[in-house]
């Protein structure tokens, strides 16, 4: 790919004629998503989602066919090269059906609303999603990938539409009253409360002791995770596990989580040679991702790196977090200081090839590496005396190198890999060292100068396509990500602190109006290099969501703990302010996903299952919590109450919502206080300590008797915490019981190490 092609984010086509590329244009020629403008050139007359394509069913009474993807998606690209950039199949769609592309990224109310029928029809979802819908936008038939043949046990594309075409036809009346069925079934399913369930207080500790049995049960003993495959990291999940096992000191919660952060820093998930996480495992060991390299995940696991590392003093968990860092600023981040949505799983494997494969930019051969190592060997004199054939075969050893390739063909259905390498740690650096004699810094010195080889190697390679959306909810969590990073005591503090800071003034500059206090779902960038800013224009702006409010205002809180800068506490609280009127539903609880006056949304749903992601009213339950106590505000805490019981009947509960049950602990247990005095540099010290540390629920309230007025939390904290003789003071408070005060920073960090250092033993690296 040319350096054109990455800076204005629009991916060439996989078709083999580049001339070919431009014989068609449709309206979505017009757009700013990255996703829509690949396919501004299909011969498929798509729409983007909106009256024009809506208008247009009704008036000529055809289905629509929806098809909904993202930029950087394998299978989307592969359904795409197979069938819409078929002209005999544009023409079936273009005659039968209104064709309209959404981004699942851009749009996740449409994308949510229609994946909860698939699931509903076929157990099971994913990308690309096809959804045929009636003038009036209900849901008929669903599936995702079609093949162009009828193979893998799946009817072809062209069959499918034929078929769903002549059911229009002949059964009209019939398929509108399943449609209007189904919508039904999404309303009262998706949005309303089903069961009269309810928590009692103290609910948390049998839901957590449940969810620990679920969990151990599904734990992937060898290689960590959770079932078979394919396996994708699921953060919350391990969220929860830190959480769960601070309070119910069960052993077996730590160690699912920090054995699934080892296995997944091993894998071939994890980028070896420079940074950053591929978003999912196509097989059992992380061994062979799908290698789209996604935001969200990056500031996820830089966040779960980083609570990993505080609970056990672990180098190497810091590591990896600072490679996520590395890896998002140097190849995500907008020059201003926001996060792009992510990288592609498939690229050019050369310069003049004209089509894409999967993984062409991350595999190698056996002799690409061996003869990388050959052409540098004079940076190497300092490693094993310089010898290059024991250099390779030490490196070849530890990411499992074979001449043939090691990619299981099971694992590759199209053979883009065969031949290839991924790097994949099988055993460990002390394996390692054992087998061939080596001190461990030597090892170290030998990898670190290796991967600098070959990612100077790789650099030569065309880039994967960058996604230059970003979105404001995925940010927050970056926003997450870099504050716990920052809060490492690592020597980069300052830089992550400065990372943070940058992002956050990116957001407030960007993605919020000052005058309404609303979120815009995205802006658009050209890419690393180019400060430019697109926008919406205000008609087709695409206001936020619910977890655009609540990631952002999470990771504002974050911010606030590491930077201690009252700014972001108090855009926190305008912004819950927001979300509060713009989603809560006043007569069952919980928060709906998107406004009430959103237009084609046929359904209004409600978050209730933590993935890949968490749900936004886990993370708002988080969020109110907090609020509650900052600002002494029993109206936030009434409202965590209501949504738990909103969400009660859903079973088992801490499997479905693990990210809510950690909020349910917190309610139950006690939030942590901090209260520090005014900004000397011994109360900075008190601050540094405290963040350094694991502590669900922890808030610090800086308090300066000198400037009340500068306070944006609420008064009872200044008036209750007092320094001891003129003293800096320190309080350490749970649930509102404090400890003594305390005036030595050596005092204190025994005190946090007591409670919350939880290093395991005998844990293997």
């Amino acid at each position: 790919m040319s350096s054109d092609d990455r800076k204005t984010g629009e991916l060439p086509s996989t078709s083999t004629s580049e001339a070919k590329r431009h014989i068609f244009t449709n309206r979505l020629a017009q757009e700013k998503s990255p996703y829509l403008l690949q396919h501004a050139h299909n011969p498929v007359d798509w729409y983007p989602w909106g009256d024009e394509a809506i208008e247009k069913a009704k008036r000529e009474n055809k289905l629509i066919f929806l098809s909904v993807g993202y930029s950087t998606c394998h299978w989307c690209h592969v359904m795409e090269h197979e069938s819409f950039e078929n002209e005999a199949v544009a023409n079936i769609m273009n005659k039968n059906f209104v064709n309209i592309k959404v981004d699942r990224e851009e749009r996740p109310d449409i994308d949510r609303i229609y994946m909860q029928f698939v699931l509903m029809m076929n157990g099971s979802g994913g990308w690309p999603m096809s959804v045929w819908l009636t003038p009036d936008l209900a849901p008929i038939t669903a599936g995702t990938y079609f093949p162009p043949n009828d193979r893998w046990g799946m009817p072809s594309f062209t069959n499918v539409l034929i078929t769903i075409a002549d059911k229009w036809n002949k059964n009209q009346d019939e398929l509108i009253a399943t449609g209007l069925e189904v919508i039904e079934v999404l309303q009262r399913t998706l949005s309303e409360k089903t069961t009269e369930a309810t928590f009692e207080e103290g609910s948390s500790e049998s839901k957590v002791a449940e969810t620990l049995r679920i969990f151990e049960l599904r734990f992937d003993q060898e290689y960590g995770g959770f079932g078979s495959h394919p396996k994708f990291p699921k953060v919350p999940r391990l969220n929860f596990l830190f959480h769960a096992y601070v309070v119910s000191k069960q052993k077996i919660a730590l160690d699912m989580a920090l054995q699934t952060l080892r296995c997944l820093g091993k894998g071939g998930i994890h980028d070896h040679i420079f940074g950053g996480f591929a978003r999912y495992s196509v097989d059992r060991k992380w061994h062979v991702p799908h290698f789209e390299k996604m935001i969200y995940d990056q500031g996820q696991l830089m966040a779960a790196y980083a609570d990993a590392y505080k609970l056990t003093r672990d180098s190497t968990f810091l590591d990896y977090a600072d490679g996520i860092y590395s890896y998002s600023i140097a190849d995500l981040r907008h020059p201003l200081g926001g996060f792009y949505a992510g990288e592609d799983a498939d690229s050019l494997p050369s310069a003049k090839a004209t089509k894409k494969i999967e993984g062409a930019f991350y595999a190698w051969t056996f002799d690409e590496i061996k003869q990388c190592i050959n052409d540098n060997k004079e940076l190497l004199v300092d490693c094993e005396n310089g010898d290059v054939e024991k250099i390779f075969n030490i490196y070849a050893h530890h990411y499992d190198l074979r001449e043939n390739g090691n990619v299981d063909p099971t694992s590759d259905p199209h053979g883009h890999l065969t031949g290839k390498n991924i790097l994949f740690i099988k055993g460990s650096n002390e394996k390692t060292c054992e087998k061939f004699a080596l001190e461990e810094e030597n090892l170290k010195r030998l990898l670190t100068l290796v991967n600098k080889m070959l990612l100077e190697k790789r650099k030569q390679r065309p880039r994967p396509h960058l996604d230059t959306k970003i979105i404001c909810s995925w940010n927050g969590l970056v926003l997450t990500g870099l504050s716990k990073l920052a809060d490492c005591d690592s020597e980069r503090r300052e830089e992550y602190l400065s990372t943070a800071a940058r992002l956050k003034e990116f957001l407030y500059s960007h993605l919020y109006d000052k005058e309404s206090k609303t979120l815009q779902r995205s802006c658009y960038g050209l890419g690393t290099n180019d400060e430019t800013i697109l926008q919406h224009v205000e008609k087709e702006r695409i206001e936020g969501f619910l977890d655009d409010y609540s990631f952002l205002i999470r990771g504002l809180l974050d911010f606030y703990k590491t930077s201690l800068d009252g700014t972001a506490l108090k855009w926190a609280k305008e912004l819950q302010e927001t979300q509060d009127s713009l989603f809560w539903d006043n007569r069952n609880g919980a928060y709906f996903y998107s406004q009430a006056d959103s237009p084609n949304v046929v359904v209004r749903l409600k978050d209730d299952h933590d993935g890949a992601e968490p749900s936004g009213n886990s993370m708002a339950a988080y969020n109110l919590l907090l609020l509650a106590q900052y600002y002494n505000d029993e109206n936030y805490s009434k409202r965590v109450i209501r949504m738990f019981e909103f969400f009660a009947d859903q079973k088992p509960f801490g499997y479905v919502l693990p990210e809510m049950l950690s909020s349910m602990m917190l309610q139950d247990n006690g939030l942590d206080l901090v209260a520090v005095g005014p900004k000397t540099e011994l109360n900075q010290k008190f601050a540094e300590i405290s963040r350094k540390y694991y502590i669900p629920g922890m808030l610090i309230a800086e308090i300066d008797p000198q400037e009340p007025e500068i306070q944006v939390y609420n008064q009872c904290i200044l008036d209750k915490y007092k320094m001891i003789d003129a003293h800096p003071t320190v309080y350490l408070c749970h649930g509102g019981v404090c400890r003594m005060p305390i005036t030595d920073p050596v005092k204190l960090e025994d005190e946090l190490s007591e409670i919350f250092l939880r290093i395991p033993n005998n844990q293997p690296r």
